[in-house]
């Protein structure tokens, strides 16, 4: 059936799953066509290609694992040649996630956990997750990449600065369609002794270590998944584990981490919003929020708070946002006092603090 969309009347989108289990064709077929998607499948992707020869789709959901050609040399191809919004569907675990992160690298826009059948409560919430990633994919603006492309070169060294102030400074950080990409070029900014920086990326949680890790090898601070008690020290970048939220907590001049479980908040756990107000509360002034590209409106009214609170909030601009929805949310909500491209944020982050 046709959506209502500000408005207008928008035929609805096709959306090609490609994963060689049948129950996980099915699952993610149900799920996406009840939220009005018109799905096609594919068990491999040389059957994909030629169903994409006859009918163009306009995002793939994408298996990274299966016969005749893995989903990562299909997503390579696709991103050299026909750029297409594609969703990782992934359920491996340990050095098997290590592949989806490539994928993201390589241009898939989202990362999302199998549907597991049968497990009561995650079904919906995995729905949920799932219908929101594809919907980010749709908005997300690509670029063609060439087949071997790597990651882009690392941003200039900053200069050595020295924190300002009497108190110590922190920096909450929330991303979501495209995050993955816009944390590495803004962390690997970072010099040594940058404030510690609290990071919510939307993230299934088998991933969320190793992405940490990834970015660990590349950048002048540690950079590791968030635990209870961790030290939001300078040099030092905290990243929400998935299906947990982080929260930024203060013991004297001093900030740590606190994750824990509860509800979605704004659909999201973690969520952007629980990250911030802890901040502004820990904070206030102290804290700078950073809202970068994402799906949605997490994060929005957490910034409001934020700014109340006294924090030097900024938002990723539209030209260099995967998907703009996350900041644009906030500046709507006159959340943000500078909108900044990407390779801006890190200095005025830095100038700031």
């Amino acid at each position: 059936m046709p959506r209502e969309d500000g408005g207008a009347i928008r035929a609805p989108r096709k959306v090609l799953v490609v994963d060689d289990s049948a129950v996980v064709r099915e699952a993610l077929s149900a799920i996406l066509r009840r939220a009005g998607h018109l799905v096609s499948t594919a068990a491999d992707p040389i059957i994909a290609m030629d169903k994409m020869r006859r009918e163009r789709p306009d995002a793939i959901v994408l298996d990274v694992e299966m016969p005749r050609m893995d989903g990562l040399t299909f997503l390579r191809q696709l991103m050299a040649r026909d750029p297409l919004p594609v969703v990782v569907c992934s359920g491996l675990a340990g050095a098997g996630s290590e592949v989806a992160l490539e994928a993201l690298e390589a241009g898939a826009v989202a990362l999302i956990e199998k549907p597991r059948l049968g497990v009561r409560g995650f079904l919906q919430e995995s729905s949920m997750r799932i219908s929101d990633a594809v919907a980010g994919a749709l908005e997300a603006r690509l670029a063609r990449r060439g087949a071997d492309d790597v990651p882009a070169s690392p941003a200039p060294a900053l200069p050595a600065r020295t924190l300002r102030g009497t108190t110590q400074k922190v920096v909450a950080v929330g991303a979501s369609t495209g995050g993955t990409e816009a944390l590495r070029v803004l962390l690997e900014a970072m010099p040594p002794d940058a404030p510690g920086l609290a990071i919510v990326q939307h993230m299934p949680q088998e991933f969320t270590a190793a992405f940490a890790h990834r970015l660990a090898q590349t950048c002048r601070i540690d950079v590791k998944e968030a635990e209870t008690g961790d030290a939001l020290s300078p040099g030092r970048a905290l990243i929400a584990p998935g299906n947990s939220h982080l929260l930024v907590r203060r013991s004297g001049a001093k900030y740590y981490a606190e994750v824990t479980g509860g509800e979605l908040v704004s659909r999201h756990r973690p969520s952007v919003d629980v990250l911030f107000r802890s901040a502004a509360e820990a904070a206030g002034a102290n804290a700078v929020g950073v809202i970068l590209t994402g799906m949605g409106d997490d994060g929005a009214r957490g910034m409001v708070a934020l700014r109340e609170a006294g924090a030097f909030t900024i938002a990723q601009d539209e030209a260099s946002c995967i998907v703009f929805g996350m900041p644009k949310e906030a500046i709507r909500h006159g959340a943000v006092a500078e909108v900044l491209p990407l390779s801006r944020i890190a200095r005025r982050v830095l100038e700031q603090t």
